[in-house]
C-alpha cells in the first residue's frame, strides 16, 4: 500500500512553472530549506503530455502535497494530470494536501471562470470527456482545500513565512506515522481525548501516570505529534528525571530560574532566554495558548516552578505530566489523571513480536515459547522490547535455552531503569519493597498489615506510597480497601529479590531466601542464621531430598516460611519450631501432628494443604494473632483443636477434609469468622446447634453428602452453598430471618421440592435436583436475577419465570419438553444446551416477534432437535449473541462468503446502517467448547484501513459452557452497529472475523444490513454527522430529520423542512403564542452555508438564545467535536455545500411553571467564520406540555406574564417566592 511506502521527500510542489518558478517558487523553497524541509525538484526531469512513471513516485513518496494554484495552471495537462495523481493520494494514503492561490479566485478556479476558464478549455481542446471530467472534478475538489489567498495579502514574504511555518505543522502530524507500529497506541489516544476535551477554552492540566517502562513517554511523543498543529506555541520537555537529575536544590534560585529559562526557549524557539524571577513563564505565556508536555516528571518542585497553576497559561492551553509518582500529580491538584495500564496478553505477544521479528505475529512453531517469554517479562513494553531484541534473529532453540536466564536473572538495561524507582524510596519503605517482592506478594492489604503490625514499618502509607510510584499496582489501595490485592510486577519482584544477593555472597546471611539450590543446601548443611527473616521454598524440581529436625535451629529470627510441593521432602526427627513465625505455609506437610515445641502465640496465618496431619495438637493453644486456618485437601484429618482462644480468626477453609466427622463446639467463640469452607467434607455429620455468629458472611457445605439437617450459623449469611447435599427442603422459619442471603446453592438429587426461599435471593442455584417444574415460591422472588437448574433431570416444562431474571441456564436437562416462556420476556441470557428433547413452538419454544433487544445471549448448543420454525424465529432476531444448530449461513444474510471474510458495496453506508452477522462454525477434533470464553472479533476496513473493531464475547453468561463441546456445525449470529459515531461512509467494507479461544474453523459467514432509523436515532446523547454526505437521496434525509430524539443532527439540505413551521431569513426568528409552558419543547433548524474562501473543518459551537420582550430567559450551546482526525481514524472534510443543522431544546432551563403571552425571539449564532447562517426554523412541540401540565403545575410555582406585565419582574418574583420557600422548608 502507498501508505507505508517510504517517503523521500517533505514536499512535492505541483505548480505552473513561467506562472511562479523564478519568483514566489523559488522564495517558499528557500524558506522551506531554512526549516529543515527537503522539497521534490524536477530540474532533471524532461516533460511531456502525460506525467512520468518518476514523477508519480515522486508524488507518492512525498508527505506534503502543494497545489500553487496560478492563473495558467489549467493550460498545462501535465499541472492537471499532477492534480489528479495528488488527490487519488490524498484519498488512498491519506497523504496531506495544501493549496496556495496565486493571483486567482478560488471560486475561479472551483467553476472554472474567467481567464482560468479560458487556460483550462485550451487544455481540453481534442482531448476525450473522461479526462475533462477528472480535471474538472479535481478542479473543483481542491479549490475546497482550506489554504493561503495571495491576493488577501499585502505582504508576500509574510505570507511565505507563515505557510512554511504551516507546512512545518503539518510535517509534524505525519511524523506521528514514526509511531503506526506502537500496539494500543490509538486505544490510548482515544481515552485521552475525552480527558483533553480540546473544544474546551478553559486550561487544563493532564496527568499521564503509570509504571516505569509502561510506555508513558511514547503515548506523550505520540500525542504531542498529533496536537502539535493545533498550538502555535508548542514544546516537549524530555526526561525531566534524567536530564534534570540534581538540578534542584531546597533554596536553588538559579537552578529554577535555569528550568525555565529552558521552557521559554524550547516554547518561543529563541535560544537562551535570560530569566530573572520566577514569574517569567506567566509573564511570557499567560495569553498564550500553549501545548507542553512534561515529561517524567519526578519531584514537585519541578512541576511547580514550570506551570504552577493554570492562569499561567492562556484559554485553551494544555499541559500533559507524565510521571511514575501519582503523589505529585494529586499534589498539584491534577485531577484529570490517565492510567497507562498493562497490556493484555495479546498485546504482548505483538509488541514482542515486532521486537524481535519486525512482524506483529509469531512466526511458525515459535508461539508457545514466545508466550511464555512475554509473560516472564510480565507483559511490561520495555521488558518485552529489551529481551524481543536480544532475541532476534535467533533459533527456537535458542529461545527455550534462555528461557532459565530470563527466568533467574534481570537483563541489565532493565534493571537500570527499575533500580531507580527503587533508590529513591525513604530505607523502611525499601524494607517494605523486598518483603513484597520475596514474600508477601499477592496478598491482601490486611494480610501484609497483619504479617508486619509487630515490625516498625508504617505498612499502609508504605503501600500507598509504593502504589503512587507504580511498584505495585492497584488504584484502590489509595482507598485502603482491606482486601483488594497488592501485585507487584513480575520484573519489579526479581529487581527486589536481586538487591537482596547483594547483601552478601553467601546465601545464609540475607534476608530472604527464594532460590531453590540456595535453599536447599542451606537446609541440608544446617548453615541458617539469624539474618534471615523469610524463606519461600518451591520444591517442584528438587526431587526427593533429606533434611533433620535442627535444620531451621540456626534461624531464630525466621517470620515467614513458605514450602510448595514439598511431597519429596523428609524430615529425620522432630523439628526445632520456630517461636517468631507469623506465617507457616507448607503444602504436602509430612508429619501426622505438630511438633511437641509448637508454640504459634505470633502465628497470623497457619495454611498446611495437603497435609498428612491427622490432627493438629492437643490441648489448648495461644491463638489470639491467628486470623487464617487452611487445612484444604487434608484426607487424614479427623478432628479440629479447640479453637476456643483464636478470637481473631476470620477465614476457616477444610474442603476435601475426607476423614472430618465434625465440627468442635469451640467454634461458637469465633465472633469475628467471616467465611466457613467445608466442601467435600463427605463425613461430616454433627454441627454443633445454636451458633450464631453475627460476623460469618459465608459457609459452603457444597458435597457433604451426609449432611442432613439444614446448617443455622447465622442469619447474617449472604452466600450459603449446601447443594448435593441430603437436604431435603428449607425450613419455613429461614425466608422470615434469612434476610441478608444473596447466593442460595441447595440443588441436589434429594430436593424434589421446595418451599420456601428468603425473597431477597438474587441467585438461585437448583441444579442437579429432582424437581418437575419450577417452584411457585421461585416464580414469586422480585429479585431473582441468576436461575441456574442445570442437569434437574426430571425437569419437564419451563413456565412462568421472575421478571427481573437476567441469566437462565437450563442445561442438560434431558425431560425438558417445553418451554412456556418467550425468548424475549424476561430479557435474560438463556442457555439450553443440550436438551435434546426441545423441539418447536406446538409443544417446545414458544416465541414473540419483538426483536431489537441487542444485549441478550441465546445459547441452544446441541439442541439437534429444534424445529425449523423456532430457528427461524430465532435467527430473526437481533442479539449479542446467538447460538444454535445450522448446517449453512440461511439466505436473509444477503451478503455471503466462504472463509472469514466478506465484502458488501452499498451506495452509501452510515451509523443508521445496523448489521447482523451470521458465522457457521465446524468443530474441529481438538475442538474446544463454544461459550463463556470464546471471543469474536469483527474488524471492518475500507480500502485496506482499518475503519472499526468490534469485540463480542458470552462472558456474562453462566458457566455452563465451559462442559459443551459442539458435536456438529453450529451458527453463531450477533449484531452491531457500522459505526461508534453517527458518520456517513462512500466505499465498499469488508467484514472479517477471527475466533479467539477455541479450536473451531469459520467455515462460512453472511451480513445483513439494516437502515431501521427509527431505533438507532432515538438516543437525545448521539451526535449524528452525515457532512459532505451528497448521495443521501430525499427520502432518507426526510427520514432522518423527522426522528427528534437525538443530540443534534447535520445533513446536506438546500433549505429549512417545511415541517418547520416559524422560518425566517437570515439567524433570527419570532413566534408568538397565547401561552408557552416550561414543559413545552421544540426543534430548531439553521441552514449553514460554507465560506468558501476560509473552508476549514466543521467544528463549530451553535448558540440559541431565547428571548421575551428583549429580556434573555434561556441560552442553549451545542459543540459538535472538532477533534483531530487521529482520535478517529479518519480525515475531517470541511463543509462543500449547505447543510442543515437540527436540534431540540427546552423552553427554561428550570422546570417552572410559566405562562407566557408575547412574543418569543430564537436568535441562533455559529462561532466560527467558516459559515454563515442563511435560513432558520423552529418547530414547536406543544404537546409534550399539554401531556404533562398537570403534573407539573403541582410541582411548580407558577408565575404569568403578559404583554402587559415586566418579564423580568416576573422572574424576579418567582425568585423570591422560592427563596421564601427554601427558608420555611
Amino acid at each position: 500500500m502507498a501508505s507505508s511506502r517510504i517517503k523521500r521527500y517533505h514536499v512535492f510542489p505541483s505548480f505552473h512553472g513561467p506562472d511562479v518558478r523564478r519568483g514566489f517558487l523559488s522564495h517558499l523553497r528557500h524558506q522551506f530549506a531554512s526549516k529543515g524541509i527537503t522539497t521534490f525538484k524536477d530540474h532533471e526531469i524532461e516533460r511531456g503530455h502525460t506525467i512520468g512513471p518518476e514523477l508519480v513516485q515522486a508524488i507518492r513518496e512525498s508527505r506534503v502535497l502543494v497545489v500553487l494554484l496560478s492563473k495558467n495552471y489549467a493550460s498545462s495537462s501535465w499541472c492537471l494530470d499532477e492534480l489528479v495523481e495528488i488527490l487519488n493520494c490524498k484519498e488512498a494514503s491519506r497523504q496531506i494536501v495544501m493549496t496556495i492561490f496565486y493571483n486567482v479566485d478560488p471560486s475561479d478556479v472551483r467553476k472554472q471562470c474567467g481567464d482560468f476558464r479560458k487556460a483550462f478549455e485550451k487544455t481540453c481542446e481534442g482531448k476525450n470527456e473522461e479526462d475533462k471530467k477528472r480535471w474538472m472534478e479535481a478542479l473543483a475538489y481542491v479549490a475546497t482545500i482550506a489554504g493561503e489567498h495571495s491576493l488577501n495579502w499585502t505582504d508576500e514574504a509574510a505570507m511565505v513565512e507563515k505557510f512554511s511555518t504551516d507546512v512545518s505543522n503539518k510535517l509534524n502530524v505525519t511524523l506521528s506515522r514514526d509511531f503506526d507500529g506502537i500496539v494500543g497506541l490509538q486505544a490510548h489516544m482515544r481515552k485521552l481525548n475525552t480527558l483533553l476535551c480540546l473544544e474546551s477554552d478553559e486550561v487544563k492540566m493532564i496527568g499521564i501516570w503509570g509504571p516505569v517502562g509502561i510506555g508513558k513517554s511514547t503515548i506523550a511523543r505520540a500525542l504531542f505529534n498529533c496536537l502539535s498543529s493545533n498550538f502555535r506555541l508548542r514544546c516537549f520537555m524530555g526526561n525531566l528525571k534524567g536530564s534534570y537529575k540534581g538540578l534542584m536544590g531546597v533554596d536553588d534560585y538559579d537552578s529554577k530560574l535555569g528550568l525555565q529559562s529552558q521552557l521559554l526557549s524550547k516554547i518561543l524557539n529563541q535560544r537562551n532566554i535570560r530569566v530573572n524571577h520566577l514569574g517569567a513563564v506567566k509573564e511570557w505565556l499567560q495569553d498564550q495558548r500553549v501545548l507542553i508536555i512534561l515529561d517524567d516528571v519526578d519531584d514537585l518542585e519541578k512541576l511547580e516552578v514550570l506551570a504552577k497553576e493554570p492562569s499561567w497559561f492562556g484559554p485553551k492551553s494544555r499541559i500533559i505530566v507524565t510521571t511514575e509518582d501519582k503523589y505529585i500529580l494529586k499534589a498539584h491538584g491534577i485531577e484529570d489523571i490517565y492510567h497507562v495500564g498493562f497490556p493484555s496478553s495479546e498485546e504482548a505477544l505483538e509488541i514482542l513480536c515486532l521486537s524481535a521479528f519486525k512482524q506483529r505475529y509469531v512466526q511458525d512453531d515459535f508461539e508457545k515459547v514466545a508466550k511464555r517469554v512475554a509473560y516472564l517479562c510480565g507483559y511490561l513494553p520495555l521488558g518485552l522490547c529489551v529481551v524481543g531484541s536480544s532475541l532476534r534473529g535467533e533459533s527456537k532453540e535458542e529461545w527455550e535455552l534462555q528461557l532459565s536466564r530470563i527466568e533467574s536473572n534481570l537483563d541489565r538495561k532493565i534493571e537500570d531503569v527499575l533500580r531507580v524507582g527503587y533508590d529513591r524510596l525513604s530505607k523502611k519503605n525499601q524494607t517494605l519493597f523486598l518483603h513484597i517482592a520475596c514474600i508477601l506478594n499477592n496478598g491482601r492489604v490486611d494480610h501484609v498489615s497483619s504479617m508486619l503490625a509487630d515490625s516498625n514499618l508504617d505498612v499502609k502509607n508504605g503501600l500507598k506510597t509504593l502504589a503512587i510510584k507504580s511498584l505495585v499496582q492497584n488504584d484502590r489501595l489509595y482507598d485502603n480497601t482491606p482486601s483488594q490485592k497488592i501485585v507487584m510486577h513480575y520484573l519489579l519482584q526479581q529487581l527486589g529479590r536481586h538487591v537482596v544477593n547483594e547483601q552478601s555472597d553467601e546465601p545464609e546471611k540475607r534476608q530472604f531466601l527464594v532460590e531453590a539450590e540456595e535453599i536447599r543446601d542451606v537446609l541440608a548443611n544446617e548453615t541458617g542464621t539469624g539474618s534471615v527473616i523469610g524463606i519461600s521454598f518451591d520444591m517442584c524440581m528438587m526431587g526427593e531430598f533429606s533434611i533433620s529436625g535442627r535444620a531451621f535451629e540456626g534461624m531464630r529470627n525466621l517470620r515467614f516460611l513458605k514450602m510448595y510441593n514439598s511431597g519429596g521432602l523428609r524430615i529425620a526427627g522432630d523439628m526445632e519450631y520456630l517461636p517468631h513465625l507469623r506465617l507457616l505455609h507448607w503444602d504436602v506437610y509430612p508429619g501426622k501432628i505438630l511438633p511437641p515445641t509448637f508454640q504459634p502465640q505470633f502465628l497470623v496465618e497457619l495454611c498446611m494443604k495437603f497435609s498428612n496431619l491427622e490432627k493438629l495438637w492437643g490441648g489448648i493453644q495461644p491463638l489470639s494473632n491467628l486470623k487464617t486456618l487452611n487445612l484444604d485437601d487434608s484426607y487424614w484429618l479427623k478432628e479440629i483443636p479447640n479453637l476456643s482462644e483464636a478470637t481473631n480468626l476470620e477465614t476457616v477453609s477444610l474442603t476435601y477434609c475426607t476423614s472430618l466427622v465434625e465440627l468442635p463446639s469451640s467454634i461458637k467463640n469465633l465472633h469475628k469468622l467471616e467465611n466457613l469452607n467445608m466442601e467435600g467434607c463427605k463425613k461430616l455429620r454433627v454441627i454443633p446447634a445454636n451458633i450464631n455468629l453475627a460476623s460469618l458472611e459465608e459457609v459452603n457445605m457444597t458435597y457433604c453428602s451426609r449432611l442432613k439437617a439444614f446448617p443455622h450459623f447465622s442469619s447474617n449469611i449472604s452466600r450459603l452453598y449446601v447443594g448435593n447435599t441430603k437436604i431435603e427442603d428449607v425450613p419455613s422459619s429461614i425466608p422470615e430471618s434469612w434476610l441478608r442471603l444473596e447466593k442460595f446453592y441447595i440443588g441436589s438429587k434429594s430436593l424434589k421440592r421446595l418451599t420456601h426461599v428468603p425473597e431477597c435471593v438474587s441467585y438461585l442455584d437448583l441444579s442437579n435436583s429432582d424437581i418437575k417444574k419450577i417452584p411457585d415460591c421461585v416464580i414469586g422472588l422480585p429479585g431473582l436475577h441468576f436461575l441456574i437448574i442445570k442437569n434437574c433431570t426430571k425437569l419437564v416444562s419451563l413456565q412462568g419465570l421472575p421478571p427481573s431474571l437476567l441469566n437462565l441456564d437450563a442445561s442438560d436437562c434431558g425431560s425438558l419438553k417445553r418451554v412456556c416462556f418467550s425468548l424475549y420476556e424476561p430479557k435474560a441470557y438463556k442457555t439450553l444446551n443440550a436438551c435434546k428433547r426441545v423441539r418447536s413452538e406446538k409443544d417446545a419454544i414458544r416465541v414473540s416477534s419483538i426483536f431489537d433487544e441487542p444485549t441478550r445471549v441465546i445459547t441452544l448448543m446441541n439442541c439437534l432437535s429444534l424445529e425449523e420454525e423456532a430457528r427461524r424465529v430465532i435467527i430473526q432476531g437481533w442479539y449479542n449473541w446467538a447460538v444454535l444448530p445450522g448446517k449453512e449461513v440461511p439466505s436473509e444474510f444477503t451478503h455471503r462468503a466462504t472463509g472469514n471474510s466478506v465484502t458488501i458495496s452499498e451506495r452509501i453506508f452510515s451509523a443508521s446502517s445496523r448489521f447482523k452477522a451470521c458465522l457457521l462454525f465446524s468443530p474441529t477434533k481438538k475442538a474446544v467448547r463454544l461459550g463463556l470464553n470464546t471471543k469474536i472479533v469483527c474488524r471492518l476496513r475500507s480500502k485496506g484501513f482499518l475503519i472499526s473493531e468490534l469485540n463480542y464475547s458470552s462472558i456474562g453468561t453462566s458457566d455452563s459452557y465451559y462442559f459443551y463441546q459442539p458435536q456438529t456445525e453450529h451458527l453463531l449470529v450477533f449484531s452491531g452497529v457500522l459505526f461508534e459515531e453517527h458518520k456517513c461512509f462512500e466505499s465498499e467494507i469488508q467484514f472479517e472475523f477471527s475466533c479467539k479461544g477455541n479450536d473451531t474453523n469459520i467455515i462460512e459467514c453472511g451480513i445483513q444490513m439494516s437502515t431501521e432509523e427509527g431505533s438507532t436515532f432515538h438516543d437525545p446523547n448521539r451526535e449524528v454527522m452525515f457532512l459532505n454526505c451528497l448521495k443521501l437521496d430525499e427520502e432518507a434525509r426526510r427520514s432522518i430529520i423527522q426522528r427528534w430524539a437525538y443530540k443534534y443532527v447535520c445533513l446536506p439540505r438546500k433549505e429549512v423542512p417545511s415541517e418547520f413551521t416559524h422560518r425566517a431569513t437570515g439567524n433570527t426568528v419570532t413566534i408568538t403564542k397565547g401561552t408557552l409552558f416550561a414543559s413545552t419543547s421544540f426543534r430548531a433548524c439553521i441552514l449553514l452555508s460554507p465560506n468558501l474562501q476560509h473552508l476549514a473543518v466543521f467544528g463549530y459551537t451553535i448558540v440559541c438564545l431565547l428571548r421575551s420582550k428583549g429580556v434573555l430567559i434561556n441560552e442553549l450551546e451545542l459543540s459538535p467535536h472538532s477533534r483531530p482526525w487521529f482520535w478517529t481514524g479518519r480525515c475531517p472534510h470541511p463543509l462543500l455545500t449547505e447543510h442543515v443543522f437540527v436540534f431540540p431544546g427546552a423552553m427554561f432551563k428550570e422546570r417552572t411553571w410559566v405562562e407566557v403571552d408575547s412574543d418569543i425571539q430564537f436568535e441562533f449564532s455559529c462561532g466560527e467564520e467558516h459559515s454563515k447562517i442563511i435560513e432558520c426554523g423552529v418547530q414547536m412541540l406543544a404537546d409534550e406540555g399539554d401531556r404533562s401540565s398537570r403534573k407539573w403545575k403541582k410541582e411548580s410555582v407558577v408565575v404569568k406574564t403578559n404583554k402587559h406585565t415586566n418579564w423580568w419582574c416576573g422572574l424576579k418574583k418567582l425568585g423570591l417566592r422560592n427563596n421564601k420557600k427554601n427558608q420555611t422548608g
